[in-house]
């Protein structure tokens, strides 16, 4: 994928949740958030994987983890919801975490606890997006 790609993909990824959150508001479980999302992913043609095991390898050893990435769009966009009051500075190291451990170039981190997504959306992008052709 291109830069231009993946930022596309993030912009698309961002309007259907500006839909959910249209719908349903603030005050949710995440996980309702989540399902919704990627219901409405997968109904407008992308390839949802949801609650992805992220592998962690140390020293050569895979370890045996619960690590769970809530959505991984197209292969590409890493998707960390959150239905809070504060974003933490713990959630955005959380999702870039996420992206080196799976070597995914591009990240989202929303949070539904908001009257305006469009504010509390996060975008996050690593070494992996800086060496795509533009």
């Amino acid at each position: 994928m291109t830069k231009r790609q993946v930022t596309q993909l993030s912009y698309e990824i961002t309007g259907l949740a500006i839909k959910v959150h249209k719908a349903l508001g603030p005050g949710l479980l995440e996980k309702i958030y989540e399902r919704c999302l990627k219901y409405e992913l997968e109904r407008n043609g992308y390839e949802v994987v949801q609650q992805l095991i992220v592998p962690v390898i140390y020293d050569g050893l895979l370890l045996d983890t619960e690590l769970k990435l809530d959505l991984l769009v197209n292969n590409c966009v890493v998707v960390e919801l959150k239905a809070t009051e504060n974003v933490l500075p713990v959630h955005e190291a959380q999702i870039l975490t996420y992206m080196k451990l799976l070597q995914r170039p591009q990240g989202l981190l929303i949070n539904f606890f908001t009257d305006n997504i469009t504010k509390s959306i996060k975008p996050f992008v690593n070494e992996y997006f800086r060496v795509l052709p533009d």
